[in-house]
């Protein structure tokens, strides 16, 4: 699994779509991946459908949405993914962009193999993509990039999210605008791309230790701690 395989097109979020077990049962519908229904394809693993479920379980501070997303096609025989973005808590009924619109947003998609390709080492494989925009301080320190890995690392040890093969990239970037464009004079960005193979069916924990990572990117407070001003 390339990191590179993560999809860089705006997809939208419904942070009200967290699934209840009812319609999970649809899963072929938003979770598998494939050209047609057909009766000649594979029924939904129970371990899909329990690990899908797992991931909407997370529990996520006040200032991050989750929602489905459409899932890459053609990646794994079935696939599932979530968007989550730090915005306001009370805008929890509007579709969210994951792109463009919002200053930190994510996406994690899960791939699950009944086949266990050998590079991954397990059956369910996460791949996860964050970009964030950064604050021209934070952007120019050099650290940056190594800083954020650590934040991935140890997001999933302190969550417990067992896991290998853990592999992936982060680029900050800075860009001047000339001309007739709107937006700042300059800005700078974070990206991240990793994936890795998740240890059991319960991704709770990983998508509780990715949503950490976004927060850090985006320069939340530890919670329970308010910014001054607020």
């Amino acid at each position: 699994m390339n990191n590179s395989d993560v999809p860089s097109q705006p997809q939208a979020v419904n942070p009200a779509a967290n699934p209840p077990s009812s319609s999970l049962t649809n899963l072929r519908s938003r979770g598998v991946q494939g050209d047609t229904e057909s009766s000649d394809e594979p029924q939904t693993p129970s371990a899909f459908t329990e690990a899908v479920e797992s991931m909407h379980s997370a529990k996520l501070r006040k200032e991050i949405t989750l929602g489905t997303i459409r899932p890459p096609q053609r990646l794994a025989p079935f696939s599932h993914a979530v968007g989550l973005e730090v915005g306001s808590s009370e805008d929890v009924d509007e579709l969210i962009p994951t792109d463009s619109e919002g200053d930190a947003f994510g996406r994690l998609i899960l791939l699950h193999d009944p086949g266990a390709e050998e590079a991954w080492e397990g059956k369910m494989r996460l791949v996860a993509y964050i970009q964030a925009d950064m604050d021209s301080d934070v952007a120019r320190d050099p650290l940056l990039p190594d800083v954020a890995w650590e934040w991935l690392t140890e997001g999933l040890e302190a969550c417990n999210a067992g896991h290998t093969n853990l592999g992936g990239t982060v680029t900050s970037t800075s860009s001047v605008r000339f001309g007739e464009i709107g937006g700042p004079p300059r800005a700078y960005q974070l990206e991240m791309r990793a994936s890795w193979t998740a240890e059991g069916l319960d991704l709770a924990p990983h998508v509780e230790a990715f949503a950490q990572v976004l927060s850090n990117v985006a320069g939340l407070p530890p919670e329970g701690v308010s910014q001054l001003g607020q």
